[in-house]
């Protein structure tokens, strides 16, 4: 939880969604933290990306197209 996110995350988020993916083990880690009572029957998948790209850079995209698309099927 990243206090300048543009949306920061919030339980209610947490609740509507079916998968969550994070990008490294330690947001996992933080995730799991901050908002463990509702993540019961949530899948919680680490991507391992390093939190390293700026938003919408070309490698990113392609990185997770690789990674989450196949998780989606």
């Amino acid at each position: 939880m990243n206090r300048g996110a543009e949306i920061p995350l919030c339980s209610e988020a947490i609740q509507w969604a079916d998968i969550i993916f994070v990008m490294e083990k330690s947001h996992q880690r933080k995730l799991s933290n901050k908002f463990q009572p509702w993540l019961k029957n949530k899948r919680l998948i680490c991507l391992d990306i390093r939190d390293e790209y700026e938003y919408m850079q070309p490698e990113l995209v392609e990185l997770l197209k690789k990674k989450v698309l196949p998780l989606l099927k």
